[in-house]
């Protein structure tokens, strides 16, 4: 089973900057995507920022500008920097990594979520 490990999230003061990191281990041949979503209590989660094997990188339109996401494939992490937070970014961000387990299937998983709270 594959294990992802989030850490970075906090509490911050508005326009502060958190960078949230999620480490993958277990039995995969290799990652495919990797992304951060985050969800609010009650409300539908939303996808933050996504990028492929190939480093292509995509965000919502909320983030953009403020947030980039990234990967050190050789350490199986994908980190979520975020810079000039504001108070909707409050949230708890999961990370999401779509791996290869055989050359005939892949498996999509979820981190156990980080609390990030944006303080006035």
């Amino acid at each position: 089973q594959v294990q992802l490990v989030e850490s970075g999230g906090g509490l911050v003061q508005a326009g502060g900057s958190l960078r949230l990191s999620c480490a993958a281990s277990g039995p995969f041949l290799r990652i495919n995507a990797m992304g951060w979503y985050r969800q609010v209590a009650g409300k539908q989660s939303e996808v933050v920022a996504t990028i492929g094997s190939g480093g292509y990188s995509d965000y919502a339109d909320s983030v953009k500008g403020r947030f980039t996401i990234s990967r050190d494939n050789a350490k199986n992490t994908v980190y979520l920097q975020m810079n000039s937070l504001k108070l909707e970014d409050t949230s708890v961000y999961y990370c999401n990594v779509n791996v290869w387990l055989t050359p005939m299937s892949q498996r999509d998983d979820w981190g156990q979520g980080t609390q990030v709270t944006v303080a006035s």
